[in-house]
């Protein structure tokens, strides 16, 4: 096996946060054992706490070289000798977790909390194809203790392409209660949504369908025997344009739970591509945005409310449909 050299110490490890780290170069001689080997093998060999697939894309990325020269072919042979030089550029994932100086719109802030009027496009949470600029990055650079804290504080989620109110905890305490009143459905949440087509004006009625995963699409969300639980009010606020203005309210907060709700009722969002939405009304994205947030306070127990007016692009929608003659 190639014996890498310990990493050389440093005074001040104990105080880099992770996303901080540069990469770490290691360098081996080729052993007997390894001779006429595929050069994956090798690397492998010095640095096996990371997966072999990554590995191989560190070596197609040009971060191994061969007694000096790049090694882009992980199938390259290697001789007895040689010397094998391996910059391990950390994952994606890994780098992910690193704060971003980024505008968010903070409503209310306090030592335990604080609620944002996220915007539409940011994603909350990083993931494949979202690695950087979002929610999260935005919080750990906000304040320092998000780094200690689950998810830098997360405990609930809104799409992409959602606008609107969330809660975040600053402390692990506020953290925990703020997941356990979401698990309980203590926590106050209302929608504005613009479906197409055109219901009865001002009625209410209820959707309550289990949502599970598509079994014919992973990326999408359906109305499944098999799902979990979820209730949804939905109140027309007014119909016009061949939509309708909606409020609802959510009793669960399942995965996309609104727009499959509607979806499964024939009357998807407008702009919502992914569940059958069309663009209308100047909405290019989905008509949908967190209005109303409530819930008591983890720690004094006051009870807290908040108010955020759509964004431009569902603003003018709205007025839209409400100006229409139904």
């Amino acid at each position: 096996m190639v014996e890498p050299p310990a990493p050389a110490a440093s005074d001040d490890t104990e105080f880099e946060a992770p996303w901080s780290a540069q990469p770490e170069r290691r360098e081996a001689e080729v052993p007997t054992a390894l001779h006429a080997q595929r050069l994956d093998k090798a690397v492998v060999a010095m640095a096996g706490e990371f997966s072999r697939t990554h590995l191989q894309g560190l070596i197609e990325q040009g971060h191994v070289s061969v007694d000096g020269v790049p090694a882009r072919s992980a199938s390259r042979k290697v001789r007895a000798g040689e010397r094998v030089v391996v910059d391990l550029v950390p994952t994606e994932e890994s780098r992910a977790f690193r704060p971003e100086a980024l505008p968010i719109a903070i409503v209310f802030e306090d030592a335990h909390l604080l609620v944002v009027d996220k915007a539409a496009g940011m994603v909350v949470h990083p993931a494949a194809g979202n690695w950087s600029g979002t929610l999260l990055n935005a919080l750990l650079s906000h304040h320092a203790a998000a780094a200690a804290l689950p998810r830098a504080g997360i405990v609930h989620r809104l799409d992409k392409d959602t606008s609107g109110l969330m809660v975040v905890g600053k402390t692990l305490a506020a953290v925990t209660a703020l997941s356990r009143a979401i698990a309980a459905r203590e926590v106050h949440r209302e929608y504005l949504a613009i479906a197409h087509g055109e219901m009865r004006a001002r009625q209410t009625f209820t959707i309550e369908a289990p949502i599970g995963r598509d079994p014919q699409s992973r990326v999408k969300m359906a109305v499944v025997p098999s799902g979990r639980a979820a209730r949804t009010d939905v109140t027309v606020v007014a119909t016009g344009a061949a939509c309708s203005a909606l409020r609802c309210k959510l009793h669960t907060g399942r995965t996309h739970q609104i727009r499959v709700h509607l979806a499964a009722q024939g009357h998807p969002l407008v702009a919502d591509a992914v569940y059958g939405g069309r663009s209308a009304l100047g909405m290019t994205r989905q008509a949908l945005h967190a209005t109303r947030l409530g819930f008591a306070h983890p720690i004094s127990g006051d009870p807290l409310a908040f108010d955020a007016a759509p964004p431009p692009d569902l603003a003018s929608a709205w007025r839209n449909v409400e100006g229409a003659t139904g």
